[in-house]
């Protein structure tokens, strides 16, 4: 009997055997009947013989049998004796591994330009080698100085175990407060660079702050590498890769900012986020193994945690990601596995990132969280989602939608009233008054408004990338693509039957009848981020490093070739070979010619840091002050007080928490028009010793009037603003005169409660007095530096 039931087992796996091959023979037929395509792996083109069921119309419609048929077969990197959609059948082994050997060289020189070009210009900016320590840390300007401090306090802990109790119970961050630094604010970088720097033999020959920044650098390597990957991806040459990179270092202006804003959280994590686009990009390609699916899978968690672990609004931009996802599989471009796979990593990822901020109760109140349980459950409730006519299903698509968005708003406002939620407030409030929707009074929401970096994307942007050729070809792509798109979109809608891919597998084997997965998620990253950008400049990094990546596409990909030589009904191997190798190249070589040398330039302009009265301010604070001393002042000069001094702080740029806006609101009243006695209350009630005000804050010219600081708190206050122009009806005169105007004049109100100890032509401090007693003064208190 069980001999017999073995027999019968054998017999079985040669008639699959034969199936296959059967259906290998049928498709390789097809081939050498249809044009040429581009390689799903990481390989260089070859001669295009033929097509393998599309390239642009792949997607996920392959048999199951065949797929797992040639799991044996298909590479991930490319190195594939089968024909995998790019019209690549037989290439001989060692042919594909120069290739590949080529394409990963130029990565590696690529990234390594861009390392060395940032690093070159932030020498060039500072001449940092030069500089004296307490110089070095007053470059770390506003937030960027708060985040170093955490690294040279862990560097300066007796251990790494006292570091870290002292950044999990800080006292100085925001006085008369102990707050859990690793749960209110994305510094894990700082912890794993400083223990780094500890336990590696490099203390003799580097110093902390070259570590940091060295550091800072390379990760501009591996978002440069993460862009030419996926540019590789897509197009199946590395030429697509090489002028990625090309782009993404002569655009370095509207690409990266690192150069002078080190610490900056975007420059920690947006490579990684270019990682993850990366693995979601090879994630979605057809004919992956099941291992290599989990390879995948499993990179898309780490770098999706990486990216989530490193910058606070992290939950902003995957809620963008997730609306791409949502979209595709509204338009039934991607299999139930694949968008719950995606959904699940990003959910995953952030719970994780809750659990290594001490169960931070902003990320279990985020949107996107919100969303992703309402579309999870809203496409299981709905089992008939995917099936009827066009209409029919536009229909169900919309009530879908409806559905999704109020399952969305209710849980997200149950969330936060049970977690008592509010540290986020303030970026709803900034979003509502940006598009008008609420009132622009709010003080909180008008610092973000005020801001350049919040604005709306300057049309300079646009010409800086037409000139160096990147804007016309990405507009192109994105134009032909979004056609495919949509006509792809409306026939995967028309179905009557099996509207999931699963149920089309099969039946649609060989049929140009889906958009490829990959170019249709990369397609809508590119647009949904791109109106993020045009909506908030300062997000413009997100997309304009990705916009290299399908502009590059786009130049090398077989798609857009072949639809444009079919419609000048000139398409042939031999010249869509042609245009795909000759057309980049020649870009490139023009690239080279044009800013090659402005490069050079570039790096070759000397300049030096100057700023003499900030480094009398440290200076004076580090020598003439107590160690204990609370100071009060604007958020950017307390974070480089921070950096610089160790004193501890009244408020600080981190502003992801209520009560912290509510204490810095209070604290700029000494340049709102306020009595002494109400000024010397609220720096008294935040424990504040000394107060330092800035000319350029009290005077300030930099904003146009209703965007100065104190204008701002002039409308928080009700109050009429300064200078000629029109004020609304309900504002009404200040009843005492601006406070840092009138302290100068050293009239006894003032020097009753407020003694000078400090001033330059930037900066004024004084001392609060502990009791309001008029005749109180101080024997032991500093003399004032002129």
């Amino acid at each position: 009997m069980l001999a017999e039931r073995n027999r019968e087992k054998r017999i079985g796996r040669c008639l699959l055997r034969s199936e296959l091959a059967f259906r290998e023979m049928e498709l390789r037929k097809r081939v050498k009947r249809s044009q040429p395509e581009h390689h799903l792996g990481l390989s260089q083109d070859a001669p295009a013989e033929g097509r393998c069921s599309s390239n642009m119309m792949s997607g996920t419609a392959r048999s199951n049998a065949i797929q797992e048929g040639r799991r044996g077969g298909v590479a991930l990197l490319g190195l594939s004796r089968t024909c995998s959609g790019s019209g690549i059948l037989h290439r001989r082994p060692w042919q594909q591994w120069v290739s590949m050997a080529a394409g990963l060289l130029l990565a590696g020189l690529l990234a390594l330009t861009q390392a060395w070009c940032v690093n070159a210009i932030h020498e060039n900016l500072l001449w940092f080698s030069q500089l004296t320590e307490v110089e070095r840390e007053i470059s770390f300007r506003t937030e960027c100085g708060l985040y170093y401090s955490y690294y040279k306090q862990m560097l300066q802990a007796p251990s790494i175990q006292e570091g870290l109790s002292e950044l999990i119970h800080d006292n100085l961050t925001e006085s008369k407060r102990t707050i859990n630094l690793l749960q209110r604010m994305n510094v894990y970088q700082e912890v794993v660079l400083s223990v780094l720097y500890r336990l590696l033999p490099i203390q003799s020959y580097l110093e902390p702050v070259y570590f940091y920044i060295y550091t800072v650098f390379s990760l501009q390597a591996v978002y440069v590498i993460a862009l030419y990957l996926t540019a590789w991806l897509l197009s199946g040459s590395w030429l697509a890769g090489t002028l990625t990179g090309v782009w993404y270092i002569l655009n370095r202006v509207d690409t990266t900012r690192v150069e002078f804003t080190i610490s900056l959280r975007e420059n920690w994590s947006l490579p990684f986020l270019a990682l993850q686009v990366s693995a979601i990009t090879c994630f979605l390609r057809p004919q992956l193994t099941a291992l290599q699916q989990k390879v995948m899978v499993w990179l898309m968690y780490v770098t999706t945690f990486c990216f989530c672990l490193t910058w606070q609004f992290n939950q902003f931009i995957l809620l963008v990601q997730a609306l791409v996802i949502y979209t595709l599989d509204c338009a039934d471009f991607l299999t139930t596995t694949q968008v719950t796979t995606l959904y699940l990593v990003e959910v995953s990822s952030l719970l994780s990132v809750w659990l290594f901020q001490f169960c931070n109760s902003m990320i279990l109140g985020s949107l996107v969280l919100s969303f992703i349980v309402a579309a999870l459950f809203v496409r299981h409730c709905q089992s008939g989602l995917k099936t009827g006519s066009l209409l029919v299903r536009l229909a169900k698509v919309l009530l879908h939608s409806a559905m999704v968005l109020v399952l969305t708003l209710t849980i997200n406002y149950l969330a936060k009233k049970a977690l008592q939620l509010r540290s986020d407030e303030h970026i709803f409030k900034f979003i509502k008054s940006k598009f008008a929707l609420g009132p622009t009074r709010d003080f909180d929401a008008s610092l973000y408004l005020c801001e350049e970096a919040f604005g709306l994307l300057p049309l300079d942007t646009l010409e800086r990338l037409a000139g160096t050729l990147l804007l016309y070809p990405y507009i192109l792509t994105l134009l032909l693509l979004s056609g495919m798109l949509a006509v792809a979109a409306l026939q995967n809608l028309s179905r009557s039957k099996g509207g999931s891919p699963e149920e089309r597998k099969g039946a649609g084997e060989g049929r140009v009848g889906t958009f490829r997965a990959d170019v249709a998620y990369n397609l809508l990253h590119t647009l949904f981020y791109g109106l993020l950008a045009f909506s908030t400049m300062r997000m413009k990094y997100i997309w304009t490093g990705h916009m290299c990546a399908v502009a590059a596409y786009g130049v090398c990909g077989t798609e857009l070739w072949t639809l444009i030589l079919n419609v000048l009904r000139c398409n042939t191997k031999v010249l869509l070979r042609l245009v795909r190798y000759a057309v980049p190249l020649v870009m490139i070589g023009c690239l080279y010619y044009k800013f090659w040398p402005k490069l050079m330039e570039e790096l070759s302009e000397l300049r030096e840091f100057y700023d003499p009265d900030t480094v009398e301010l440290m200076t004076w604070i580090s020598t003439k002050t107590p160690k204990q001393a609370v100071f009060a002042g604007s958020m950017q000069l307390l974070a480089g007080i921070k950096l610089c001094t160790g004193r501890a702080l009244t408020n600080h740029p981190h502003y992801e928490d209520k009560d912290l806006r509510e204490r810095t609101r209070q604290v700029y009243q000494v340049y709102a028009r306020q009595s002494p006695e109400e000024v010397y209350d609220i720096l008294r009630a935040v424990g504040a010793d000394y107060v330092v005000l800035e000319n350029s804050i009290c005077y300030e010219r930099r904003h146009r009037r209703g965007c100065r600081l104190r204008d701002l708190l002039d409308l928080a206050n009700g109050h009429i603003m300064d200078g000629p122009g029109e004020n609304e009806p309900d504002l009404v005169p200040a009843a005492h005169p601006r406070f840092c105007e009138t302290i100068k004049t050293d009239t006894a109100a003032y020097t009753a409660l407020f003694t000078r100890t400090f001033q330059n032509k930037t900066f004024h401090v004084y001392r609060v007095k502990k009791k309001r007693k008029k005749s109180a003064k101080s024997s032991a208190e500093p003399s004032v530096t002129q």
